[in-house]
């Protein structure tokens, strides 16, 4: 079975590409077929992130082993990440930059034993030369815990505490 994704890069003007990638494909070859299509290198730090119908950030899929003793992420194939309820992803290239892309499952296909996998079926638009300025705006009730945290007082430490 193959996937067939659609990736848009999160830029004013529409920049997308659509390929075809293997269900048994891994997040590591996501990465490979997202990055070369869109013609990165691919040597930057990136991760994919659950994400539901409205595109709201979740769960953090990282490529690099964070060593928390489960099987790493990015050898799990692509089929029990994505499926017909969960199917989207959003993917950020390059972490100094923020790259960011969504990753959409649009169907799966019977796989055709004569083609390579994963294949670009699909492209329109070009990368910009720079990225997209991103702003990050706090979630609510986040500046008053800053605030509460700033009210702490001093003696609540001792020096002794820190090494």
């Amino acid at each position: 079975m193959i996937y067939r994704i659609r990736v848009i890069l999160d830029t004013e003007t529409d920049v997308i590409r659509d390929f075809e990638i293997e269900a048994t494909a891994t997040l590591e070859e996501l990465h490979d077929a997202v990055s070369q299509s869109f013609g990165f290198a691919g040597n930057e730090m990136a991760s994919f992130y659950r994400s539901d119908e409205n595109w709201i950030q979740g769960e953090e899929l990282p490529l690099v082993d964070m060593g928390v003793g489960e099987e790493a992420l990015n050898e799990k194939p692509l089929n029990n990440i994505l499926s017909e309820n969960e199917n989207r992803l959003i993917y950020v290239y390059d972490f100094l930059n923020l790259w960011t892309f969504f990753v959409e499952l649009m169907e799966t296909a019977k796989k055709d034993y004569l083609k390579g996998y994963p294949s670009l079926i699909f492209s329109h638009g070009e990368v910009p030369e720079t990225p997209p300025n991103k702003d990050f705006i706090a979630e609510e009730g986040f500046e008053e815990s800053i605030n509460e945290q700033d009210d702490l007082e001093e003696d609540e430490f001792n020096d002794d505490q820190f090494y």
